[in-house]
């Protein structure tokens, strides 16, 4: 019932699951500008949600709103499905809610990057709240089409990388020997009116050394690591100005991005130009 092909997450503060299954609902298109329940398989939801909340402008959008930035961090898969069926619950005869089984997977790949930004896992989301798979309940599955989904690197809370400024091309060579791979990467973190910030990596990304890395998939796993880990972010690139970085790293055996060490790139650092020219005929 339910196709997924992006997904995101955030976390949004609310009260309780205060839902009287036996209260009037009634059924509404999903608004447009609730942007995070958009293409989730059906266009219709039901009011109140099972979060109690009956108003559209002033309760269900701006909360499906401030889970946002949790979900651009691609935290889980099945995130936004999970979210969705509470914040915008699909209008049936019967009242659907998510399985416990659903609930636990999305908490045990979300709750640690709540935990490496301060935040809990919600009391209102816990998962033995849900029915579990005997009753009918929501179980999401994704497809995408005939696509085969490989286990690609994935980022991951971790502490703040060293940087080093106007590196010696030794050291500039050692951190990419001792790491998986090398990087070119401006990265950017814009400010919005809502004092919101973002960060994103601009521009094409130049490998020195690629490693187990994808060239279509490091933009994303570069952004998700800056969204997971705001602190390093933050010391990292300044608002409203971009920085690019000779980033360095290594995949760690359980699949999680780490990085390791990151240059300034300078446009009068000749080590670094140099480095990344001799690399191609480098043996470590």
């Amino acid at each position: 019932m339910l196709q997924l092909v992006r997904i995101v997450l955030v976390l949004v503060p609310v009260q309780g699951l205060a839902f009287d299954f036996g209260q009037f609902t009634r059924c509404v298109p999903i608004p447009r500008h609730m942007g995070i329940c958009q293409d989730v398989g059906y266009s219709e939801m039901r009011l109140p949600n099972y979060l109690g909340q009956s108003s559209l402008e002033t309760q269900v959008v701006p909360h499906s709103e401030r889970w946002r930035p949790l979900l651009e961090t691609g935290c889980h898969p099945q995130a936004r499905v999970f979210l969705c069926s509470l914040l915008a619950p699909i209008c049936l005869d019967t009242f659907i809610q998510p399985c416990r089984s659903l609930c636990a997977a999305v908490r045990d790949g979300c709750a640690p990057v709540l935990a490496c930004q301060g935040q809990a896992w919600p009391d209102v989301l816990d998962c033995d709240r849900f029915p579990g798979h005997d009753d009918m309940c929501l179980s999401a599955t994704i497809t995408h089409g005939n696509i085969v989904l490989k286990g690609l690197p994935r980022a991951t809370c971790q502490d703040c990388p060293a940087t080093e400024e106007f590196p010696s091309l030794k050291s500039t060579m050692d951190a990419i020997c001792l790491n998986d791979f090398a990087v070119k990467a401006k990265l950017a973190r814009r400010r919005f009116a809502s004092t919101e910030t973002e960060f994103e990596v601009e521009g094409r990304l130049e490998f020195v050394r690629q490693g187990p890395l994808l060239l279509y998939d490091t933009r994303t796993m570069l952004e998700q690591w800056l969204l997971i880990n705001p602190h390093c972010a933050q010391a990292l690139v300044r608002p409203g100005r971009a920085q690019l970085y000779l980033v360095t790293g290594r995949v760690r055996p359980d699949g999680t991005l780490a990085l390791a060490l990151l240059f300034p790139w300078h446009k009068k650092d000749v080590n670094l130009v140099a480095a990344s020219r001799k690399w191609k005929h480098h043996q470590c």
